[in-house]
């Protein structure tokens, strides 16, 4: 199945099949990634279903991080790298030269492995993008954008008696959820996650988990992780990669318990990885 991804089982009734089709949100098709002559993805299918988590598993080194960018071009601000296939969300070429790579990546949110808040205080680090992007006629409006960010990001009850302080100020976990606040403040459709938890204790870890729970209600979601655990607990479907290509891709249960590819079986087994 290296790549190629059946969008559908055969088992699957006309009915479901539109079903499913109706709820993909990103749909990559054939994607090779090169860094210079190094082929660092093998044409990749992966079609992203709305409103559910996706996560990206695999070893070291496999691809995942690179795909992920690919979402929302990040791929593009490396000289090097050369991206090649269609990605389409909503139907549309993310790749096409009509499209802003800003605008896009307002409807594409991103959280990295290791919080970065804003050297700003709280409140700049959310009406920091909805400035930037006019989504504010004034103060009264932007501070009910902060206020509605935090909230969904679970952080408001901690810090809304202390929003010109730092954002350095706070936790690494609640940090990690003030990124994940400031990615959403733009309204976007799309919220990619590399390895948000790698750098977090157990204690903030668990309640990520259950904010990417919430937050799946209202958006696309898409997380690397090294953590079999984790995709296991807050993912619907998962894609396991491995040397660039894309071994498997189903729901996550069954992945779990019913690998199709032996190579899958073989990393969740930790014979490998």
């Amino acid at each position: 199945m290296d790549g190629n991804v059946e969008d559908f089982t055969e088992t699957t009734t006309p009915r479901q099949a539109e079903n499913m089709a109706e709820m993909i949100k990103v749909d990559c098709r054939n994607i090779d990634v090169f860094y210079d002559d190094k082929q660092a993805i093998f044409d990749v299918s992966l079609p992203i279903q709305d409103r559910a988590v996706t996560s990206l598993i695999g070893p070291s080194g496999c691809g995942k991080s690179t795909f992920l960018r690919c979402i929302n071009r990040m791929n593009d601000t490396i000289e090097i790298a050369k991206v090649r296939g269609k990605i389409y969300m909503d139907g549309a070429d993310i790749n096409d030269h009509s499209i802003d790579p800003v605008l896009l990546r307002s409807r594409v949110g991103m959280v990295f492995q290791k919080p970065n808040p804003f050297p700003k205080s709280i409140y700049d680090n959310i009406a920091y993008g909805p400035r930037i992007h006019g989504l504010a006629a004034g103060k009264h409006e932007l501070d009910g954008i902060v206020e509605s960010a935090l909230i969904k990001a679970g952080l408001w009850d901690e810090v809304k008696d202390r929003l010109t302080a730092p954002g350095t100020s706070l936790s690494g976990g609640q940090q990690q959820r003030l990124c994940i606040a400031r990615a959403i403040a733009v309204s976007p459709e799309v919220i990619l996650m590399d390895e948000p938890c790698s750098a977090l204790d157990p204690i903030a870890t668990a309640r990520i988990e259950e904010l990417i729970d919430e937050l799946r209600e209202r958006y696309c979601i898409v997380i690397v992780t090294h953590s079999m655990q984790q995709a296991a607990r807050v993912s619907q479907r998962t894609a396991f990669f491995h040397l660039g290509k894309l071994v498997e891709y189903g729901d996550t249960e069954r992945i779990f318990t019913n690998p199709e590819d032996s190579r899958t079986q073989d990393y969740i087994t930790g014979r490998f990885g």
